[in-house]
């Protein structure tokens, strides 16, 4: 038999998260009448409190201890319950001045509002150099450096270009090979090159080229591995959650690897704020987190992503709040 939650439960379950995320102690029922009028009694309290536990959204940590929230008590609350914190005077000034001050400085904007969105919200903080909604190849260039080098040189849509060295000893017949690749890539996303065009473009270089067309995509498809800027790293070592060594050590494992960083970001973020909790993290080494991404406009083709991690019983609303204030103040600006 499925139980539907009341609106008592679900107001002491939200009592039971608020709680929980102020002090990070297990919340008794009595916690629960003497903190808050609720017009009933402990023992009713601990009743609903039992329900709570046996739909899944509460444990019990310990016989003695009181309740705290599991990922599916937290989820309904950030998906139904959760209050926007309105952020004070000087929060909101805060910020805008970051941004306004450095929105022509791109490195600055960055680093600089990373390092804001921490120190309002205590949590660690990652954030992307801006990332381009159209990233389509305007054209390559192979360039013989000696007999056992190339330079090859990718140019995007935008005018920006990359140089990477290649060591190969095909140095021979490079304008032929540039064009025939000019020719399957030009105005093509990145996303785009697959298996098939790769074997169009071998078919047509010669299978002698085949390392060197390999060696091609991939530095082209490595471009699309974005900076990273990070802040409040060792806040994560403030919580209690995280005073055991080894979940430290997992949290800390994510920040040295980019790739794994970078693959935060991989999905595009559909709607303005997407929150996982918990479990609903596809890496482990975030079972013990919440984290909160954001993607904000900085023109009408350029976004960044903003990632926030902390424990599950992280202030939703307050980072709610800080990256809402962000958005728009972005968004006015590219607007």
């Amino acid at each position: 038999m499925i139980k539907i939650i009341s609106p008592r439960k679900t107001k002491i379950l939200e009592l039971i998260i608020e709680s929980y995320i102020e002090t990070a102690e297990p919340v008794a029922s009595r916690t629960i009448t003497q903190k808050y009028d609720l017009g009933i009694s402990p023992a009713t309290v601990r009743n609903e409190m039992s329900d709570l536990e046996e739909m899944g959204y509460i444990i019990q940590p310990h016989t003695s201890a009181g309740r705290i929230p599991c990922d599916k008590g937290y989820r309904l609350y950030v998906d139904n319950l959760i209050q926007h914190k309105k952020l004070t005077d000087a929060e909101t000034n805060f910020l805008k001045k970051i941004i306004l001050q450095n929105i022509n400085q791109v490195d600055f904007l960055i680093k600089e509002t990373v390092k804001a969105i921490s120190l309002l919200t205590n949590y660690t903080t990652i954030m992307t150099e801006p990332v381009i909604s159209e990233n389509k190849i305007k054209f390559i260039k192979l360039i013989p450096v000696d007999t056992n080098a190339i330079i090859l040189v990718v140019v995007k849509n935008d005018n920006t270009a990359k140089n990477f060295t290649i060591k190969t000893n095909v140095v021979d017949d490079l304008d032929n090979i540039s064009l025939i690749i000019n020719n399957n890539l030009h105005n093509l996303d990145v996303k785009e090159i697959d298996f098939e065009i790769s074997d169009k473009i071998l078919h047509e270089i010669g299978f002698h080229n085949a390392k060197l067309l390999f060696e091609i995509i991939n530095l082209i498809k490595s471009d699309e591995d974005v900076q990273i800027y990070t802040s409040g790293m060792k806040n994560i070592l403030i919580f209690p959650e995280f005073h055991n060594v080894e979940k430290a050590k997992n949290i800390f494992q994510v920040f040295d690897e980019q790739k794994f960083l970078n693959s935060i970001f991989a999905n595009k973020i559909e709607n303005n704020i997407e929150i996982t909790i918990g479990n609903e993290n596809e890496s482990n080494l975030l079972k013990d987190c919440s984290l909160i991404k954001a993607n904000c406009k900085l023109s009408k083709k350029t976004r960044v992503n903003i990632g926030i991690i902390g424990p599950t019983r992280m202030n939703y609303s307050q980072v709610i709040s800080v990256l809402n204030e962000i958005e728009n103040v972005m968004c006015n600006f590219a607007n």
